[in-house]
């Protein structure tokens, strides 16, 4: 039967790209295992699963791209016509030395190259244009006179898309495209990708982002440990899943609000931050930041990229100690800089970050890594400290013995977890996390956040705050505040603020963050 797709292709076209019964083994292990997807002009088709599930060797291997060492049978058919890739992270691809004008311009000229000289610039930059406007960027000087470096993330995925438009791609693989971004952000991403595929261009979307992919794909396929356990229609695998994993995947995050019959939070202020300003050299960031944290609260801090959140975390914590205003520890000034701080001030309050890998040293054990903090921090005994360690990580469901590897032999799932321990070995009053779910797949997010609320309920973290760009993250907590170029815009109960915003910023965050999960941009 030949169905139409959402984008307007018709689903009986002949294919871009064929993938059938790949395999791909690394070390003797399959990480794809026998895995079929037919790519189809002007549809969009998500890979959705676990981290490590072989999302991304599947995708790459339209590109011809497989891991070192690896052993490939199968099959992977291209039509005539490239493949364009946009990575997680576009300035990866990007020469820095070369301003963006260059960059296109160079790929311009060779698809005009067959044409008389005096004409040749002309069509070139005409060629530009148009692969800019189908990127949805301005075609103006300041822009194609930027460096990379220069440009906002956003801007570099979309000169990448370009760069592949201009090159004649007929599909392109988009790894992760909004990972770590705030739902404004996350639903420019996801206009763009839909104009492409409008266009005729078929797009396969590696992505654990559930609300990116409702609002995106016409097919889904499942991926667990290399194998496509469920694959059809995306209305069909997201709104009734048949498979157990899918199901698994889908399902939602605990919350962090209190249980019927457990008392309220507290009414003693674990942490007051009275009149914060902070600034980046002569900038300022942060502007006369008013927050209470009580015992037994979860407070979640949101906002775009670039609003402070991080700067405020790094605050809290002492990391960046060029502010202003007043910080209360349990009514106590609390220094501003880690070094003024002492011992007990360093154990009550610990932040847990985004790049848990970065956190770690590369050549030693995570668990040595683990016990120092009980060393440094409480003075306990080596020995004593191991045991602690080994015990904290039992409570996390991570197993002591994979703590024996060095960071870079733990999935990322596992380093946040062992980054939630190191804090814990503490003993926090205060436990700042930032956006440490960001660039985990659903299952360990949720996993992830369960963890925190029972660390909550149990009262081994008196207080928690949450860092994040998610929505979805932030209503789990009791309260959120609002953030938008350094100022809080809105704070309250977290189901106030979300449902009902009364700030015109929130109300947008919380318009684009609905938007996607209504597939309001088809």
């Amino acid at each position: 039967m030949n169905t139409v797709a959402r984008h307007g292709t018709a689903a009986g076209t002949e294919p871009v790209a064929v993938i059938e019964e790949l395999r791909v083994e690394v070390g003797g292990r399959a990480i794809v295992d026998g895995v079929t997807l037919r790519v189809l002009p002007g549809r969009i088709i998500a890979l959705l699963g676990a981290s490590g599930s072989g999302k991304t060797t599947t995708g790459r291997a339209l590109l011809g791209a497989y891991p070192p060492g690896a052993r490939v049978t199968g099959e992977v058919r291209v039509a005539d016509g490239l493949i364009g890739y946009v990575p997680q992270h576009p300035a990866a691809v990007l020469n820095p030395a070369r301003r963006t004008g260059a960059l296109l311009g160079d790929i311009a000229r060779r698809g005009v190259a067959h044409l008389p000289r005096p004409r040749r610039r002309a069509a070139a930059r005409e060629r530009v244009i148009d692969a800019l406007a189908r990127a949805q960027l301005p075609a103006d000087g300041a822009l194609l006179r930027r460096y990379p470096h220069q440009l906002s993330g956003g801007q570099q995925q979309r000169v990448v898309l370009a760069q592949a438009l201009l090159l004649g791609a007929r599909a392109v693989v988009a790894d992760e495209p909004t990972t770590g971004q705030d739902p404004l952000t996350k639903r420019r991403v996801v206009e763009r990708l839909a104009a492409v595929a409008r266009q005729g261009v078929a797009v396969l979307l590696l992505s654990h982002d559930l609300d990116v992919v409702h609002a995106l794909a016409d097919e889904v396929v499942v991926l667990r440990d290399g194998k496509a356990v469920e694959a059809g229609p995306a209305e069909q695998v997201l709104r009734a899943p048949g498979h157990p994993w899918t199901r698994e995947l889908l399902a939602a995050p605990p919350d962090m609000r209190p249980r019927a019959g457990r008392a309220d939070t507290g009414t003693d202020a674990v942490l007051d931050v009275r009149a914060l300003t902070a600034r980046h050299g002569r900038t300022p960031v942060l502007h006369h930041v008013a927050l209470t944290l009580r015992t037994g609260e979860s407070l979640a801090v949101v906002g775009r990229s670039g609003s402070g959140k991080t700067t405020l975390a790094r605050c809290l914590s002492g990391l960046h100690p060029h502010h202003d205003g007043e910080l209360l520890l349990d009514g106590k000034p609390l220094p501003r800089s880690l070094r003024d701080r002492d011992r007990e001030q360093l154990s009550a309050v610990q932040y847990v970050f985004q790049d848990a890998e970065a956190a770690f040293g590369a050549h030693r054990p995570v668990l040595d890594q683990i016990a120092r903090t009980a060393v440094r921090l409480r003075g306990v005994g080596r020995v004593a400290a191991r045991a602690e360690a080994r015990e904290v990580l039992s409570a996390l469901d991570l197993p002591a013995a994979r703590a024996l590897r060095v960071p870079a032999r733990l999935s990322g799932g596992e380093l946040q977890r062992a980054a939630l321990a190191r804090a814990l070995l503490a003993r926090p009053r205060v436990l700042i996390c930032d956006e440490i779910t960001s660039g985990l797949d659903t299952s360990a997010r949720r996993s992830l956040l369960g963890l925190l609320a029972e660390l909550l309920r149990s009262g081994l973290v008196p207080a928690l705050v949450l860092i994040t760009h998610d929505l979805d993250t932030a209503a789990l907590a009791d309260r959120v505040a609002v953030l938008e170029d350094g100022e809080i815009v809105e704070a309250g109960a977290a189901r106030d603020v979300l449902t009902a915003p009364r700030h015109p910023f929130t109300a947008e965050l919380a318009t684009a963050a609905r938007s996607m999960r209504g597939r309001a941009v088809d």
